[in-house]
């Protein structure tokens, strides 16, 4: 019985010490998760704190902590019993960044150059849609649309007595035109939603622009300094732009890992990626990774240098497709969080996704290299016809295209994607934009079925 009580005893004190070490490893996680969208819900997103409380702080386990804004402060709080304290900051044109590993009164005296305010930006309703946000009387009339607005209508029913699916923007764009838009109680077209992963898709732009100026070259040596001792100097930029960097990393969003740990509790959330090693050659495996995103933001950072590189994105993208509201949010170390952080209006991201739909173009500018959207669409290796650069595809394994992951929606299609249902899917060939943005906490729309429906409003 003495050593059967000592097995029990010591099995007990392992189990306590490895929750310690859990709780002690995904506290700050949380508090992060909650602090921060707490601070970018109310002072980007501009909605109260009840509604914040409801829908994002509700989501297990984040639920588990205690979050506080202080709006005379522009900050957020989050702690776990008051342990796990972290405090994201809101500056005026760089939205909330948490305060990781550096003390809060050095990020806020950090020296950026802001980008210009919005304002100053000619998008109303005297300038015509996609510039502005005048639209025309009428729309593309062989369109069914009494039907489309049962699709779209149908996005936002929900199962069940709580709504987890909480769809709060969908907008449909044929030919370029708006022709359908709805949002859910509490937010319009003026609304700022957070993309997620769909701002990987945006770092995508931004490198198209600089290989378009002749600053990056994708097939050279990605220029990070801590590889150039090691066999990691044969990762290429396109090597990140297409995850196929082989070096390790875990993409795991239930509990600490190397993609929540390098967002929530890093300074640098681009060092995490940087100092792992390789696991395969570059550009033999496809493994889906925030970390070489923001390190590939780190590298649009050191090319232009920090002068240049928090107005270009506005500058050289966002004002010239007639973006007004987008915000990149940066980290503690001053490095736009590129796998993650992004703010916009989901006519916004529609203009985004119409810059991909016309190959580039927009106000009659190549704003995008010619062929970058042919090079963003060509399959990641290994990754069996789903990744391109940055965006995600509908081509189908080699050989095997009826297995795509949306079998009813035409192969062309590729889109961004984010967390809790973000997307801007772009269907060249049928010359269709689709915007989806949502808080989904299950009960998910199909989205193959509800494009397909899309697609079948349309003349064919």
């Amino acid at each position: 019985m003495k050593v059967v009580k000592r097995i029990l005893l010591l099995s007990l004190l392992a189990i306590l010490a490895y929750a310690v070490r859990y709780a002690w490893l995904a506290g700050p996680i949380l508090t992060g998760y909650g602090a921060k969208a707490l601070c970018s819900c109310a002072f980007l997103g501009s909605r109260g704190v009840e509604d914040i409380e409801s829908h994002e702080l509700a989501r297990f386990p984040v639920s588990l902590g205690s979050y506080q804004l202080d709006v005379n402060d522009s900050s957020a709080t989050g702690t776990i019993m008051g342990l796990a304290r972290k405090k994201a900051i809101f500056r005026k044109g760089l939205g909330c960044t948490l305060v990781n590993e550096i003390d809060e009164a050095a990020v806020r005296s950090q020296k950026i150059r802001r980008p210009l305010p919005s304002n100053t930006i000619i998008s109303s309703d005297t300038i015509p849609w996609p510039r502005g946000d005048r639209l025309p009387d009428q729309f593309e009339t062989a369109v069914d649309l009494q039907r489309l607005r049962t699709v779209v209508d149908s996005a936002f029913a929900y199962s069940g007595e709580e709504n987890l699916r909480n769809t709060r923007a969908i907008l449909v764009l044929y030919k370029g035109d708006l022709i359908m838009e709805k949002y859910a109680p509490g937010f319009d077209r003026d609304s700022r939603h957070l993309g997620w992963s769909m701002t990987k898709s945006v770092m995508n732009a931004l490198v198209g622009i600089l290989v378009k100026q002749g600053k990056l070259d994708l097939h050279a040596p990605a220029p990070v300094k801590l590889w150039q001792e090691d066999e990691r100097r044969n990762i290429t930029l396109n090597n990140l732009m297409r995850a196929s960097s082989g070096l390790a990393w875990v993409e795991d969003y239930g509990g600490p890992s190397d993609a929540t740990s390098s967002i929530f509790k890093k300074k640098d959330a681009w060092q995490v990626a940087a100092q792992h090693q390789l696991e395969h050659p570059p550009g033999t495996d496809f493994y889906y990774s925030s970390g070489t995103t923001n390190l590939i933001s780190r590298i649009i950072r050191e090319t232009l240098g920090d002068e240049d590189y928090y107005t270009f994105p506005y500058r050289e993208l966002f004002r010239k497709v007639g973006i007004a509201s987008m915000v990149l949010e940066p980290d503690a170390g001053g490095t736009f969080v590129g796998s993650s952080f992004s703010y916009a209006s989901a006519r916004d991201w529609a203009r985004f996704g119409l810059l991909y739909l016309n190959d580039g173009v927009a106000g009659g500018e190549q704003i995008l290299p010619e062929g970058w959207v042919s090079y963003t669409t060509t399959p990641a290796p290994a990754s069996v016809g789903e990744y391109g650069a940055q965006f995600w595809l509908n081509v189908g394994p080699p050989g095997a295209p009826e297995k795509r992951t949306f079998p009813d929606v035409p192969a062309d299609l590729f889109f961004a994607d984010g967390f809790a249902g973000q997307n801007v899917f772009i269907i060249p060939s049928e010359e269709l934009v689709v915007v989806k943005l949502s808080e989904s906490r299950g009960d998910y729309i199909d989205d193959n079925r509800f494009l397909a429906d899309i697609i079948a409003t349309l003349p064919h």
